[in-house]
């Protein structure tokens, strides 16, 4: 693109019914940093009204660049007239200062010589989009690059992690080619990240107080200081956290600020890797490449099959939370193990202590291996007196029914159940005397739980699930970097993600780092 060179990273699209509407969020973006934008002219109900809307803002804020679209409904846009009308709009979208247009290519393939005008006033973005999945690539570029242009979009819908690996390819298959390559959904999101860093000319972000205009796309503020993207570049390291599902995870809030505050060149994305795609993730980890990545339901134990090394005692406890690789191998630890002991050792000395674990799940396990080691009585009650009794045996511990630990006294009970969680905060493990006098809850959102609410009335010690969450994810990035973890920073951040984006969100315990 002839202006490539001045545009930024980041795009946010802006799609809205009236010019009115249209400024004002452009207003606010502009208030916020962002400098550069998409108009979708075809959702506006009168789309020749855009012109002006675009000349008034440059007016105001020439430092702007503007990209102007028009899409017909025929190729998933809202513009109903036909590619004459559509490239007439474009050409005075172009004319009132707009830098670039985007023309999809069915238009440009269609009508030629028509599309081909608009490069006489402006960059030309030939785009192709793809809501069903991901298509032969190689042969979608040569159909692409029989119609000139300044740019090629190609915006497609993964069904499985691999499908992003092959997109993001394409910016070393084709050398020299300007791409905007983007995936849709879920599982595409990582695409919006790093195809910035792989090359790619920008990508696309909602704003901050309004929906996108294509699923998937995240806030301009979350683009710029989460994931950092106009800084990312290709000596960028790349690390993650597969699982199912992810959005919820305040991981990358956590690991991104940290890299941040160390200033290490290295990007922190979530890939949804659905129960079966792990083989097939671990391409796309072995090709992009990944320096490490977590790992958290449903893969904890599934991804040991995988690895070349593996830790002892998460051998022994069959889970894995923290992969990482070194001299061609990958390797694996559960960094779990230290999120359980490092909180308890403040409160309480581990060696003989009486500690009643409640659940019998991937943390339970965790913890009942972890403290076994330790020193600790362990003693473990919840619903599944089957998987109680199992995991008991296997740490030389004693399987206890609920009533059972009632009658009981014990110096720490720890909670590794998902009651009390959101959506469902009025849950409770013991909703009447609680039978310790340490209470910690590995639940974080909400960090004050009933189960810790109940607690704190009866004067008992308390410790939430934030503080192990913390304490996974210093050890992992510690594993992956070699430098010390600035745990105060991950600890801001992660606040600060449970304050805003996750107040209502469902927690998992994301006993991964």
């Amino acid at each position: 693109m002839r202006h490539s060179s001045r545009l930024p990273k980041i795009c946010v699209a802006l799609g809205f019914p009236a010019t009115r509407q249209l400024l004002d969020m452009a207003e606010r973006e502009i208030e916020s940093g962002s400098r550069f934008f998409e108009f979708r002219l075809d959702f506006l109900e009168e789309p020749e009204t855009g012109i002006d809307a675009i000349r008034d803002l440059l007016r105001r804020h020439p430092e702007v660049k503007l990209l102007a679209t028009c899409r017909r409904h025929q190729n998933h846009g809202r513009f109903n007239g036909s590619i004459e009308e559509q490239v007439s709009i474009l050409e005075r979208a172009a004319g009132a200062g707009a830098i670039a247009v985007d023309v999809e290519i069915e238009s440009a393939e269609t009508a030629q010589q028509t599309v081909d005008r608009l490069r006489n006033v402006t960059d030309l973005i030939v785009s192709y989009h793809s809501y069903s999945g991901t298509p032969q690539l190689e042969k979608l570029m040569v159909r692409m690059q029989r119609a000139p242009a300044d740019g090629y979009k190609v915006v497609t819908t993964a069904r499985k992690p691999s499908d992003l690996l092959r997109l993001l390819s394409m910016v070393k298959e084709k050398p020299g080619v300007p791409l905007i390559l983007l995936s849709m959904g879920e599982i595409g999101f990582p695409s919006r990240v790093l195809s910035v860093k792989m090359g790619c000319l920008y990508s696309y972000a909602a704003p901050n107080s309004a929906q996108g205009t294509a699923p998937g796309q995240i806030s301009s503020e979350k683009m710029r200081s989460v994931y950092a993207a106009e800084k990312l570049n290709r000596d960028t390291s790349i690390y993650g956290l597969i699982a199912c599902p992810v959005k919820h995870s305040i991981s990358p809030q956590i690991h991104n600020r940290a890299l941040q505050s160390r200033r290490i060149n290295g990007v922190y994305v979530p890939f949804l890797v659905d129960t079966g795609q792990l083989k097939d993730f671990m391409q796309v980890a072995n090709e992009l490449p990944l320096k490490g990545f977590n790992v958290t339901i449903p893969h904890k134990q599934k991804i040991l099959r995988y690895l070349d090394v593996v830790d002892p005692l998460a051998r022994r406890i069959g889970a894995v939370n923290t992969v990482w690789k070194k001299a061609g191998k990958w390797r694996g630890t559960t960094t779990d193990v230290a999120g359980t002991l490092r909180p308890l050792k403040d409160k309480v000395k581990l060696r003989g202590a009486r500690i009643l674990i409640a659940g019998s799940g991937g943390a339970a396990r965790t913890a009942a291996f972890a403290l076994g080691d330790a020193g600790a009585q362990v003693f473990l009650t919840g619903r599944n007196l089957d998987k109680v009794r199992a995991l008991a045996k296997l740490v030389n511990g004693r399987s206890l029914a609920h009533d059972e630990a009632e009658r009981q006294y014990f110096d720490v009970l720890v909670h590794a159940t998902p009651l009390g969680m959101y959506p469902y905060p009025e849950g409770i493990y013991f909703p009447d005397k609680i039978p310790a006098d340490v209470v910690f809850d590995m639940v974080y959102n909400p960090r004050q739980t009933l189960l810790l609410q109940r607690a704190a009335e009866q004067g008992k010690v308390c410790m939430d699930g934030l503080r192990m969450l913390i304490e996974q994810a210093a050890e992992a990035f510690t594993i992956w970097t070699g430098e010390e973890a600035p745990r105060s920073v991950m600890e801001a951040a992660a606040i600060r993600a449970l304050e805003t984006d996750f107040a209502q969100t469902p927690s998992c315990q994301e006993n991964h780092g």
